[in-house]
C-alpha cells in the first residue's frame, strides 16, 4: 500500500466503479481512485501540496460525491479528511465496517435536499396593519421620534416577520417531510427561522422540488424558501464515518460553497 498522505472522500460498496476521469481536489486536479477494504471502498486522491477551504477546492469535493452518488450509495467525508497513509484508512474503514454497511443501506437511493426559510421583507405594511401592538409602536414612534423608539420598532418590526414566516413554514413542513425518509434541523443560520435537510428518495425529489416551489409562489408574502440539492448526504451521516485528520476550516467554507 501507499505511504503517501490520503485524501478521502468517501466510502463506497468495492463492487462499484467510479464515474470515468473523475478527479477531485486540487490545480491541476488529482485522480480520484478507489481503495479496497473488503467488500467496502475508499474514494480517495492524493493530497495536493497547497489544500485549502478555497470554492474550488470546497466544490470540487462535492461534485466528486455527488457524481460518484449518482451510480452508487456513498458516505461522504466532510471537506478537508486526510489520513497518513493508505494503511491508516483501510484500518479505520474496517474497523467501522458493519457501521459503513448499514449506513450505506440506510442513504441507498436517496439525496440531501436542504430547506432554509427566511422572512418575507417586502410586505411589512400588511404586517402592521394585522398586528395592534406594532400599529401602537409605529405611532409612538412618530409622535415621539427617537434612536431608542425606532431600535425598538425596527426590532419589533423583525420579530413580527419571524413569527409570520414560522407560522407559515409550519403549513408547509407536513407535506415535506412525507416526502422523506428522514429529516433533521441543522445549525442556526442568521436570518432563518429554518435550516432543515430533509432524506428524500430519488424518485421523489422532483416532487419535492415542486412543493417548495408551488409553497414559495403562494407565500412569497410571508417567507422565502432557499431549496439545495441534490446534495451529499451529511445530514444523515453520524458520527464522521472515518476519523482522519482536516485541514482548515471545512465547516464554513462548505456551507459558503453551498450556499453559492
Amino acid at each position: 500500500m501507499e505511504t503517501s498522505r490520503v485524501y478521502v472522500y468517501g466510502i463506497v460498496h468495492a463492487d462499484r466503479a467510479l464515474p470515468p476521469e473523475l478527479t477531485g481536489v486540487g490545480r491541476p486536479a488529482t485522480a480520484v481512485r478507489l481503495l479496497p477494504v473488503g467488500d467496502l471502498a475508499a474514494a480517495v486522491s492524493d493530497v495536493p501540496d497547497d489544500l485549502r477551504p478555497r470554492r474550488r477546492d470546497l466544490m470540487a469535493h462535492q461534485d466528486v460525491l455527488l457524481r460518484v452518488g449518482s451510480v452508487t450509495p456513498v458516505l461522504p467525508m466532510r471537506f478537508g479528511m486526510v489520513a497518513d497513509d493508505a494503511v491508516t484508512v483501510a484500518r479505520a474503514v474496517d474497523r467501522a465496517a458493519v457501521g459503513h454497511h448499514e449506513a450505506l443501506e440506510r442513504i441507498g437511493g436517496r439525496t440531501e435536499m436542504n430547506v432554509k426559510a427566511m422572512p418575507a421583507q417586502d410586505h411589512v405594511e400588511s404586517l402592521v396593519r394585522g398586528d395592534a401592538g406594532l400599529r401602537r409602536l409605529l405611532a409612538d414612534v412618530r409622535n415621539h421620534p427617537s434612536y431608542e423608539g425606532n431600535v425598538r420598532l425596527g426590532e419589533a418590526v423583525a420579530g413580527g416577520l419571524a413569527r409570520r414566516a414560522t407560522a407559515a413554514v409550519e403549513d408547509v413542513l407536513p407535506e415535506l417531510r412525507a416526502l422523506a425518509d428522514a429529516f433533521v434541523h441543522g445549525p442556526e443560520v442568521p436570518g432563518c427561522v429554518l435550516n432543515a435537510s430533509f432524506l428524500v428518495p430519488e424518485g421523489r425529489s422532483e416532487r419535492f422540488r415542486a412543493v417548495v416551489e408551488r409553497f414559495t409562489a403562494a407565500r412569497s408574502d410571508h417567507v422565502e424558501l432557499r431549496l439545495t440539492g441534490p446534495l451529499p448526504c451529511y445530514s444523515f451521516v453520524t458520527p464522521e464515518p472515518l476519523p482522519a485528520g482536516r485541514t482548515g476550516d471545512p465547516t464554513r467554507a462548505e456551507r459558503a460553497a453551498v450556499a453559492g
